[in-house]
């Protein structure tokens, strides 16, 4: 049997984490005939690749010298910090990655934090030291401070510290790239430092669930810790969140080995292990042994905190585009996410063709969204909401904790608009003409701020924000406001018509564009809607006058992501979203319409 250790390598979004993970594979025993090629290759997920951002956290284990490593990459991203909640339960220890320049941040905070109260040990590895202003004293420092500001044991303040350039897949003990040759310093410390599970493999049966997924053939595969004895295919008993007891059968159990699952016959105490045979398994449930059912204590899953309304579209260029447009498909396609994503939750809508889908945040929303239209899904979607509470009669909001990097110019407008989306400034510190504040907001203050904070920032700050909790509702928050140009005529858009719509704000769309009265083809200077007609062509006469031949110059229109369009739309406004096309429109089309609407 294989000495085993169980690691999480947890970081702030964009530390380094996925790259790390891709270095020790690839330097492993397991790998090491194999000759893995390319990077990033945890992150196997096609959304994944192109952001750059962790969003599911993965398994893999590697051989070194005869102990096998386990090792559990987590997303950085604040939306996804429910899944490095739950992987704690399924390790002994952590990695945890601080960029050599930025040092800890929010989300740094946040998985440390967890990893702590679960009382691991810490390994803690400067990454980037590459970076021409890199500074590892200082950042050595404020990670110091942040374990003990957050309570850590003696033992754990004394953490390990390593140095690494994870994209040259080098690592060392000393700051000094130039001595280091490889990361085994990295597995040589994981060895020592974190402790082998201390499990009674012969005691009753007890296994964790800590994540669930989806597989066509396997159906629902549960990912969880083997706590107490020895796990077989076979029966047991099956002890739900609400500690009801059934017996279920186990069809397959699967150890991993490298990337992939490899079927086993058992599995020890100790070890992480995927297994298959309970369709309805959830996270925070517990496998035992069915002569002796003893429950583990049940895992929180995380609340959901802004929500959006989702269904079948309604524009005039509906069904072109997409393979699959049916209230049906749609409702069938949401019922497969909600099996590998537990932080998600959908409720039907205000009528048989809409659904409300809740999770964690906009960028959690919106990948869910950019999935389906890239699996030939189309649809409509609304602006996203934050979900409110009633506690203790009080109604509630959620409010986040900022954090924001930006050059010291720039310090003034942001703290104004911060400002007026009801933030409160926690902190402000400036070093090298970089302004870092710390503010604690309202969700609903930020929905649809992040593209106006780069756009006064001058695409040079940089902000992250984090879950804090539920706070008594603060006032009106007025920062959204603004007037949308709209179609009035239904065709084609040529450079006549948009070259006189464009003194009236920002277009979205350039010419040759089909667009429908009621879409919204970019947004006035004023606050205020006003309908356009940018399908107008110039009427031909048989007189001539001076400049006649002259080209009409169109400025760049404003292209609209997804993220972008969710951002901007308002109350009256919907998102159409094709497998080829991103469309906004006003939910009511024509203006007697909405003029009837508004009375």
């Amino acid at each position: 049997m294989f000495d085993i250790r169980n690691i999480a390598i947890i970081a702030h979004v964009d530390h380094g984490k996925t790259t790390l993970v891709d270095a020790l594979l690839k330097q492993s025993d397991t790998f090491r005939e194999k000759e893995l090629q390319g990077s990033t290759i945890m992150d196997s997920n096609e959304l994944e690749r192109e952001r750059g951002i962790t969003i599911f956290s993965k398994n893999a284990a590697v051989m070194y010298r005869g102990v096998k490593i386990n090792i559990v990459d987590t997303p950085g991203h604040a939306d996804f910090g429910g899944e490095v909640e739950r992987i704690m339960n399924l390790v002994d220890g952590v990695l945890l990655l601080v960029d050599a320049k930025e040092g800890p941040m929010p989300q740094t905070k946040f998985v440390l934090k967890k990893a702590i109260a679960a009382g691991h040990r810490v390994i803690v590895v400067i990454n980037k030291i590459d970076k021409k202003d890199a500074r590892p004293d200082f950042v050595l420092n404020k990670t110091f401070d942040l374990f003990v500001e957050l309570g850590a044991s003696d033992r754990q303040t004394d953490f390990p510290v390593l140095y690494a350039c994870a994209k040259q897949g080098k690592a060392g003990f000393e700051n000094n790239l130039g001595a280091m040759k490889n990361v085994e310093a990295i597995f040589e410390t994981v060895v020592k430092e974190i402790p082998a599970p201390q499990a009674d493999a012969g005691g009753p049966l007890q296994v964790s669930v800590a994540n669930v997924s989806y597989d066509n053939y396997k159906g629902r595969i549960a990912i969880g810790r083997v706590v107490r004895g020895v796990f077989k295919p076979g029966v047991v008993a099956w002890i739900n969140r609400a500690g009801k007891v059934t017996p279920a059968k186990i069809t397959n159990i699967m150890t991993f080995d490298g990337l992939s699952r490899i079927e086993a016959a058992e599995a020890l105490a100790g070890d992480i292990v995927a297994f298959a045979g309970i369709d309805e398994i959830n996270i925070g449930e517990t496998i035992a042994d069915p002569k002796n059912p003893e429950a583990l204590p049940v895992t929180a899953i995380e609340e959901p905190t802004v929500k959006i309304t989702l269904g079948i579209n309604t524009s005039p260029l509906a069904g072109r585009e997409g393979q699959y447009c049916t209230t049906r498909q749609i409702k069938e396609r949401l019922d497969l996410e909600l099996q590998n994503d537990v932080a998600l939750k959908v409720e039907p809508g205000v009528s048989a063709e809409h659904y409300v889908v809740s999770g964690r945040g906009e960028l959690h929303l919106a990948i869910l969204i950019e999935k389906m239209r890239r699996e030939g899904y189309e649809m409509q979607v609304s602006r996203p909401q934050v979900i409110f509470r009633d506690i203790a009669g009080v109604k509630s909001e959620p409010f986040e904790a900022v954090s924001i990097e930006a050059p010291e110019e720039f310090a003034g407008v942001v703290i104004e608009q911060m400002g007026v989306r009801r933030a409160e400034m926690k902190d402000m510190k400036v070093e090298n003409k970089i302004v870092y504040l710390e503010f604690e907001a309202p969700t609903r203050g930020l929905i649809g701020y992040r593209t106006d904070f780069l756009t006064d920032t001058k695409g040079q700050g940089i902000m992250n924000s984090l879950f804090l909790d539920y706070r008594p509702l603060t006032g009106e928050i007025n920062s959204g406001a603004h007037g949308s140009l709209i179609a009035s005529e239904a065709g084609v858009t040529n450079t006549y018509g948009l070259y006189y719509t464009q003194e009236r704000g920002q277009l979205f769309l350039g010419p040759g564009v089909e667009v429908y009265v009621g879409m919204i083809v970019g947004q006035n200077a004023k606050d205020e809607d006003i309908e356009v007609n940018v399908c107008r062509e110039k009427e031909l006469s048989n007189m001539r006058s001076k400049g006649e031949g002259e080209g009409k110059r169109l400025d760049t229109a404003q292209e609209m992501s997804l993220e972008k369009a969710l951002e901007y739309i308002g109350e009256d406004e919907l998102v159409e979203v094709t497998p080829k096309s991103i469309r906004l429109r006003k939910l009511y089309l024509t203006a007697v319409e909405r003029k009837r609407m508004k009375k």
